[in-house]
């Protein structure tokens, strides 16, 4: 299948680089799938558009401050690192992206925050955001937590001005560089400290307050990316949707490269879709094999949540209680299992988010629809408007 396909023109001022006021005031763009029909609402009106006993499934993945600012300690280079996740390489060693890579190689002592500077950050001249390349499997969840480990990264000058240092200890796929970390204290608490929120590229406006890329019920860290179709949620629509009888169900996937990485191949079948963590806790499979079998409807909340349950469920369809890595890639002609309906935002052109979307609704009919949210100049990507598709 060729990713051309799934190509769409997009105007550049239709891109969001803003989060509105109030989260769910955004647009609804409401699909029927069967009879293929299109309706225009806003977000805070899903209780009137979703049936009693309704079951939502949502992603409570946290994004951490993943993007650091460092520099080289012997020349004063800047260099930009992406956290991708920790690896069974050992304590604190993590995947990481490196720009400029080609000048980052094994060996290289990097140091951050050193006289109290958080880097490019506070004024340091940037190279640019790391690129979206691949990056290798690890065998451990993501997690930002960490104890005192002021060891064994060699004598790098300048170590002794900075809450972190790390040197390269591995060069993996793709550009994937694998970072051997010290600091003093946590490594939580030093990734609060000098890390920053790792917008999308297409963000090119700061973000005043850091808590609008998390939705609200985040509370697992371990995403470089928000799970974006969650944003739209706030306490208050909850209460109405819990009043309407909507039923609500957590699951987590930590994004990462599998989900932000850019469709480079011609083909569908040639792109390689890198590994992500995922959970389904034994309360959630539970939960929702109980309501699958009292015929409610479940809904996926972002196409994390969707890969999560078809991660999960078996060929009947029951969700096991799982926790590991998944490298699903859904394309049109997958056979959905365990999702009903979908809400969603706007994705890039050609990209697996697309795909997915394609897969669950229809190709043709997404990109009628998209053509529909252009021309009512809908908000697309990440701070965009959201299509509920069921």
């Amino acid at each position: 299948m060729d990713v051309s396909l799934f190509d769409y023109a997009l105007p550049e001022d239709l891109i969001a680089q803003r989060p509105l006021e109030r989260r769910d005031a955004s647009r609804l763009m409401v699909l029927d799938r069967f009879r293929r029909t299109i309706e225009h609402r806003r977000f805070d009106a899903l209780p009137d558009l979703l049936r009693r006993g309704d079951v939502l499934v949502l992603n409570d993945s946290r994004v951490i401050p993943a993007r650091l600012f460092g520099e080289k300690p012997e020349t004063g280079a800047h260099v930009e690192v992406l956290l991708l996740h920790p690896t069974a390489d050992g304590p604190d060693v993590w995947a990481t992206l490196v720009r400029p890579a080609r000048r980052v190689r094994v060996g290289t002592a990097l140091v951050f925050g050193r006289d109290g500077r958080r880097g490019a950050a506070d004024g340091g001249q940037r190279e640019g955001r790391a690129g979206e390349v691949g990056m290798a499997r690890s065998d451990e969840p993501p997690s930002a937590a960490g104890e005192d480990r002021g060891d064994g990264v060699g004598e790098a000058p300048g170590r002794e001005e900075a809450p972190l240092w790390a040197e390269v200890v591995r060069e993996g796929e793709e550009g994937v560089r694998f970072l051997r970390f010290r600091y003093r204290g946590t490594f939580e608490a030093v990734l609060q400290a000098l890390g920053e929120m790792p917008l999308p590229p297409y963000i090119r406006e700061r973000l005043d307050d850091p808590e609008r890329y998390q939705t609200v019920f985040a509370r697992e860290p371990g995403s470089v990316a928000a799970p974006t179709a969650g944003l739209h949620f706030t306490p208050e629509l909850f209460d109405r949707l819990r009043a309407a009888g909507i039923e609500t169900v957590f699951v987590t996937l930590h994004v990462g490269l599998g989900t932000f990485r850019p469709v480079t191949a011609e083909s569908v079948e040639a792109h390689r879709m890198h590994s992500e963590f995922f959970r389904v806790s034994p309360e959630a499979a539970e939960a929702l094999n109980r309501f699958r079998s009292e015929g409610r409807r479940i809904i996926a909340v972002g196409t994390t949540a969707v890969r999560v349950l078809e991660s999960a469920a078996d060929e009947g369809g029951r969700i096991r209680a799982r926790e590991g890595w998944t490298d699903l890639f859904i394309v049109p002609g997958y056979p959905f299992r365990a999702v009903d309906g979908l809400i969603t935002n706007f994705h890039l052109p050609r990209s697996t988010l697309l795909m997915l979307v394609a897969a669950f609704a229809g190709r043709a009919f997404i990109l009628e629809a998209y053509q529909e949210a252009i021309r009512e100049r809908y908000r697309f990507y990440s701070f965009g408007d959201a299509m509920l598709i069921l």
